[in-house]
């Protein structure tokens, strides 16, 4: 069976609005869905030894994915705060954590090689780690979502096999020569995601388009991952790539049934982290965390 190893980013989106709280962050939902698509995942990446943390290492146990390398670290687990206006999501704030604070070790990178498929995203902090995880990844996947054009994120396109990238406010044109444009700086496959429009993929100079599938809407926190993790557990089977884009956008649309990237969920609790306004990390709109926070170096030999 063919393994898939998210490894970066993760997060709890508390639902202020709501009283709930749900694990997740681009990673870990991918890892998560493309385990329920029927493929053995793993998760690599830095934990909190807080109760959000227990909360996103519990959901991971649960659904059956590998933690065998997680990194549980002093500190407090990320988060983000999220609030609902009606039909509308509202970002209020987040708090990276013991995010960046990674220590690899020869044993990580001998996990990371024992993988077919290895997913990170621009809100990892890896950036500067591309080369090294490219060179111990047999396929190196990076969800960009609509951050490809931020300083320092567009040189990793040329370590990345396949590049992932919101578009949902780009006409078909437009997204044809955004990915176009990527594929020229390495990417074999370019996967664009346009929402209610569906998603659309470039390989060997070939455009393929699907349509969204239909979906009962519940929440659509976690969709674009769901589609990443359906085309990813497809073209690791040797899928063509209209069936791996149609698989991606079937399990976007499981997603989109249930709250939260990752449920199912718990309550949030009087006085837990993220509830204090004061605790939230005011980011640069125009910066990757990656470059804000200088990350350990990989242990000598990996």
């Amino acid at each position: 069976m063919s393994r898939l190893l998210g490894i970066g980013d993760s997060t709890v989106d508390i639902y202020l609005s709501e009283g709930m709280q749900y694990p997740g962050g681009n990673t870990v939902n991918v890892a998560v869905q493309a385990r329920r698509c029927g493929m053995a995942t793993s998760w690599l990446g830095c934990l909190g030894r807080d109760m959000l943390g227990d909360l996103t290492l519990n959901a991971l146990v649960m659904e059956g994915v590998d933690v065998s390398h997680v990194q549980r670290i002093d500190g407090p687990n990320p988060w983000s705060r999220i609030r609902h206006e009606g039909a509308d999501r509202i970002f209020d704030g987040s708090n990276p954590g013991v995010r960046s604070r990674y220590a690899f070790s020869v044993d990580d990178a001998r996990f990371i090689t024992a993988h077919d498929v290895v997913h990170t995203s621009v809100h990892s902090d890896l950036d500067s780690r591309m080369a090294w995880l490219k060179e111990n990844a047999r396929v190196l996947a990076y969800d960009y979502s609509e951050h490809w054009e931020r300083p320092g994120v567009t040189a990793t396109l040329r370590h990345v096999d396949i590049a992932f990238l919101s578009a949902t406010r780009r006409n078909a044109a437009e997204c044809e020569d955004l990915m176009r444009w990527c594929a020229g700086q390495g990417p074999a496959i370019v996967v664009a995601t346009r929402g209610a429009a569906g998603a659309v993929a470039l390989q060997g100079g070939e455009v393929v388009a699907v349509p969204a599938a239909p979906a009962v809407v519940v929440d659509t926190l976690g969709a674009g991952d769901g589609l990443i993790a359906g085309f990813l557990v497809a073209h690791a089977e040797g899928r063509p790539l209209a069936e791996c884009l149609a698989r991606g956008a079937a399990q976007a649309a499981r997603v989109c049934g249930h709250k939260g990237g990752v449920g199912p969920g718990a309550p949030i609790l009087p006085g837990q982290p993220g509830l204090d306004p004061s605790q939230i990390v005011r980011q640069s709109a125009t910066t990757p965390q990656a470059e804000q926070t200088k990350p350990q170096q990989p242990t000598k030999g990996t």
